[in-house]
């Protein structure tokens, strides 16, 4: 009985990371490209495969082999942002900043210690920044992950550190507390910070806390897009949109920054 239990986690276990290789490629892939990502045989990838695809999970394109998340992931995918009572009302300020930047505007959380991507809008420029929706980065090297942190204590955020440590990304990402916290300054002094190149080589982000009604950071907001339409001496202006877009959706959640909470009853 504990073999068949261990068997069936197994299978449990591989079967969500097939879910989260297709979840990576919007295009899709063919059962040896996943096979060989899963590190897996392609017979028990395909049995795998198939067994989602009965229940809705994954989905196959017969005409060119591909196989694509399906209906039911997004399903319950969805769920998630639905707890996070802030998605739908974030989407139109989303809108917005896509439209005024013409970069693409992002929503994001810490989860698990890391910041996730949960919903986008997309920039219409052919050349654009895609982290899609459920995407990890290590906070210290996202945007929206720094307008967070910046709104912790120092002494939090040294023990996040001491407890995730620093895993860069690019050159230029951090790569110790010192620098870490002369960003948090930069970022607690302007209201806003800059993920210039830390994730991806290339890109810039410039992101900001949204609170909520307790005055904590529920969720950040950001544009990013190709460094070169997001040169330095546009990102002040940039930075001032982002952050009265993130203070316009804290009024629309009921929100307040921490000065102007008011503490629950004890």
């Amino acid at each position: 009985m504990s073999g068949q239990k261990t068997e069936g986690v197994q299978s449990v276990t591989r079967a969500l990371g097939l879910l989260k290789i297709l979840s990576r490629h919007d295009e899709g892939l063919r059962v040896s490209d996943i096979a060989r990502q899963a590190e897996l045989a392609v017979s028990t990838t395909h049995r795998l495969l198939t067994t989602l695809e009965l229940q809705g999970f994954a989905q196959f394109e017969p005409d060119r082999a591909l196989w694509h998340v399906g209906r039911e992931a997004f399903a319950v995918g969805a769920a998630f942002g639905r707890r996070h009572n802030f998605v739908a009302p974030a989407l139109p300020f989303l809108r917005r900043l896509r439209d005024v930047t013409r970069e693409t505007a992002n929503l994001g959380i810490l989860d698990n210690d890391e910041l996730v991507t949960i919903s986008q809008v997309e920039s219409r420029e052919i050349m654009r920044a895609i982290s899609p929706p459920g995407g990890r980065v290590p906070a210290f090297c996202s945007g929206m992950g720094k307008a967070i942190l910046a709104t912790w204590t120092d002494a939090d955020i040294a023990a996040f550190a001491a407890r995730t440590g620093f895993r860069p990304l690019t050159g230029r990402s951090h790569r110790g507390l010192d620098t870490a916290m002369q960003d948090i300054a930069r970022i607690r002094t302007r209201g806003y910070a800059l993920d210039d190149e830390e994730h991806v080589t290339g890109l810039r982000c410039v992101a900001a806390v949204v609170w909520s009604p307790h005055g904590e950071p529920a969720c950040a907001i950001s544009v990013s897009g190709l460094a070169a339409r997001l040169p330095d001496d546009k990102i002040a202006a940039i930075g001032k949109v982002v952050k009265t877009a993130a203070m316009d959706l804290t009024d629309q959640l009921g929100g307040l920054p921490p000065s102007e909470a008011v503490a629950p009853p004890a």
